[in-house]
């Protein structure tokens, strides 16, 4: 049986592939984009820029189709192409709804830490109502160094008050699992885009399916005696 070695005082989310299922999306958006410019682009180049900053993913696309490349241009078309995409569809992962449920439930404080810009995650958030359903919000514009650096993670620690091994850490991506547990955190992966490696194993407490797993370790941990 999955348990946590401690009840979490609070708990740490990444936003992109966990809440929303927006990865598929921007995958799909790179790709059409990079077509729409004359170029072709794998899903296994894409899937390797997973959780990167978009500095760090620029620097790779210069790499891979050369110094000329328009890659500022491909961002703006890659971006117009998702928000007509999440303009019609912005969904949830499974299990969201039912997991903020408990942990209002349980008066457990909760924050997003993401390499999206802050306006993406509000605009998200309020797609969905859930703009009051997370006390903290740490955007890609609130750390110099962000993920796999553990500073987007001890930063939202800090700003729930909680110490880091207290925290429930939340991550679909490898970067994202990296920074979590060398912030600290107890870490579990929930698997979008990016299959669990044998590294990710040995960084997370668990790899589960969904979030009503997550949920359901809560539920046992209320159980434990």
């Amino acid at each position: 049986m999955m348990r946590l070695p401690r009840p979490p005082a609070a708990v740490v989310f990444d936003m992109d592939g966990l809440l929303f299922d927006t990865e598929r999306l921007y995958e799909e958006a790179a790709r059409a984009a990079a077509a729409e410019l004359g170029h072709e682009m794998d899903a296994a180049f894409f899937r390797s820029t997973v959780g990167f900053p978009w500095l760090a993913t620029r620097a790779r696309l210069i790499e891979l189709y050369g110094p000329t490349f328009a890659v500022d241009e491909l961002r703006s078309v890659a971006r117009r192409i998702f928000q007509d995409m999440v303009d019609k569809e912005l969904p949830l992962k499974p299990g969201v709804a039912e997991l903020l449920g408990l942990l209002d439930e349980l008066d457990l404080p909760r924050a997003i830490a993401t390499t999206s810009a802050r306006a993406t995650v509000e605009h998200h958030l309020a797609a969905h109502g859930l703009a009051g359903r997370f006390h903290h919000i740490v955007a890609h514009d609130d750390c110099v160094r962000h993920k796999p650096d553990p500073d987007p993670f001890l930063r939202a620690a800090g700003l729930l008050g909680v110490q880091p091994e207290h925290c429930l850490a939340l991550e679909d991506s490898h970067n994202g699992i990296r920074a979590a547990s060398a912030a600290g955190m107890m870490t579990v992966m929930v698997p979008d885009l990016l299959p669990a490696t044998e590294e990710m194993r040995a960084l997370c407490l668990h790899i589960v399916g969904d979030l009503h797993d997550v949920r359901r370790l809560f539920e046992i941990a209320a159980l434990s005696p």
